[in-house]
């Protein structure tokens, strides 16, 4: 692989972006907004809103703030210049390895990276194996059949602890990991901040809770990005991410077998043709639940704009990623659709802030009593 990846060619669909966050070389690791901005950014549609929802929504908004409200340490870019100045080539190499043998599993560690930060912060806690003693994230229902990728991070993990024995985390290595596998399927580049420790603890009730669900409403999607402190232009910027990696038929069933004619206006063939070989890949019944297939069956190797392109005519596969266009709620992340549609750059410049952003979500506790695992799947002993 060491020898080939001299050979790797990184799509050019446009000319890699590099984003400088102005707040560097030190980031705070929890977003904040004024609490003016946050609100606006709320009520981008309360006139539309049962009050019911309304009410939910401020609730949880308040209890994302509150979660966020204590002032961690901050990380920084340079957090390893000194204990292992290797660690950033490191990882690039074994993600370009991982890559070249199959540019899946790109998907796979960005997907691992966000099921991670939602569930107590970045903090390396969906990497854990369930123990005598703890009981991981893996088995969730949001996890079990469509987490992989933990093997890369083994990978690099066993790496660099032959380089640098005790120095570097697992929640960092999977925060650059996630940044590398983006940009070597032609997505944009930005600086990682560095520094978080690896929890001794899991959550498999806030895996069941506080992930996305594919067949989920536009509003509760919408709160749950509050409460992890994300606006809804992260949101809709994050969703992006989606013009790479495949479903599960079980993810998308419902869709394809719903409100799919619904929310594509006209006759297409290519779209007709495209829903026929959905049909063909996910039965409406039967032992299918496993069979994948491409969210952007377009270009489903290349990190660009094509997922919101697909939103426009109609055609996002998951229910969740549609409603950021056709929901009656969706005022202003139909707008954000369009606007990445149109603008490439636009979604990549937004993107990478947002990964930024959601790559500084913590867990406190876990820099008080964190740790840097000897290995990714369990606690030290």
């Amino acid at each position: 692989c060491k020898k080939l990846t001299n050979k790797l060619q990184i799509p050019t669909f446009l000319a890699l972006i590099y984003i400088s966050h102005p707040s560097h070389p030190s980031l705070p690791l929890s977003p904040k907004y004024p609490k003016n901005t946050r609100m606006a950014k709320m009520a981008f549609s309360f006139h539309s809103k049962p009050l019911v929802l309304q009410f939910m929504l401020l609730i949880l908004f308040l209890l994302g703030t509150r979660l966020h409200a204590v002032e961690p340490p901050s990380l920084t870019l340079d957090y390893y210049a000194s204990t292992c100045p290797v660690v950033l080539e490191t990882v690039k190499k074994e993600m370009e390895c991982a890559v070249l043998s199959d540019p899946r599993n790109a998907a796979l560690v960005v997907r691992l990276h966000f099921h991670d930060c939602f569930v107590q912060g970045c903090d390396g806690s969906v990497l854990l194996d369930d123990t005598i003693t703890l009981k991981g994230e893996k088995k969730a229902s949001n996890n079990i059949h469509s987490l992989k990728g933990f093997r890369i991070i083994d990978k690099i993990k066993n790496t660099l602890e032959s380089d640098c024995p005790g120095i570097v985390s697992c929640a960092d290595i999977l925060t650059i990991a996630a940044r590398d596998a983006v940009l070597l399927v032609g997505g944009p580049y930005w600086d990682v901040p560095l520094g978080r420790k690896d929890s001794v603890t899991a959550s498999f009730e806030q895996a069941n809770t506080n992930l996305p669900k594919a067949d989920e409403g536009l509003l509760s999607i919408i709160s749950k990005f509050l409460y992890q402190g994300l606006s809804v232009t992260d949101m809709v910027a994050l969703a992006g991410s989606h013009t790479i990696g495949m479903a599960r038929c079980a993810s998308f069933r419902a869709r394809i077998y719903g409100d799919w004619e619904a929310t594509t206006p006209g006759y297409d063939p290519i779209s007709e043709s495209h829903l026929s070989n959905l049909k063909s890949v996910c039965p409406p019944i039967g032992g299918s639940d496993n069979n994948i297939t491409a969210m952007d069956y377009v270009t489903p190797n290349l990190f660009d704009n094509s997922f919101y392109h697909l939103l426009l005519k109609g055609e996002g596969l998951l229910n969740s990623d549609q409603e950021m266009y056709s929901s009656v709620f969706g005022l202003e992340t139909k707008e954000l659709v369009k606007k990445y549609a149109a603008d490439p750059i636009a979604f990549f410049q937004q993107f990478s802030d947002s990964m930024v952003k959601m790559g500084n979500i913590t867990n406190p506790d876990s820099f008080v009593s964190g740790e840097v695992r000897r290995n990714c799947r369990f606690v030290n002993t």
